[in-house]
């Protein structure tokens, strides 16, 4: 099950969150996401564990959870929506018809 993590501190890295799933079950990742451009937590992550079940529990006990001095919302992660042109077409340029 991927799980979302909102409300993270800034200073949490991957293995702190992956510290606080690990009681949950067996864990294939755990990722804090970063902005790119300045290298820092974006206050989010994903965790994804093995075991359904394990993650229900996991979401159930962790949401509205103090953790790091921050309330945290934890949920089930959506399916990304995909993207048809990030570019925005046209070279990133809009044509305007006067």
């Amino acid at each position: 099950m991927n799980i979302f993590i909102a409300g993270l501190s800034y200073s949490i890295n991957d293995n702190d969150l992956r510290d606080l799933f690990n009681e949950y079950g067996e864990i294939s990742s755990a990722k804090v996401i970063m902005d790119r451009a300045t290298g820092r937590s974006k206050g989010y992550g994903f965790v994804e564990l093995e075991d359904n079940a394990a993650g229900q529990k996991a979401i159930e006990e962790l949401n509205g959870a103090e953790y790091d001095g921050r309330t945290i919302s934890v949920s089930e992660a959506r399916p990304r929506k995909p993207q048809e042109n990030s570019r925005g077409g046209n070279g990133g340029f809009r044509r305007r018809d006067y």
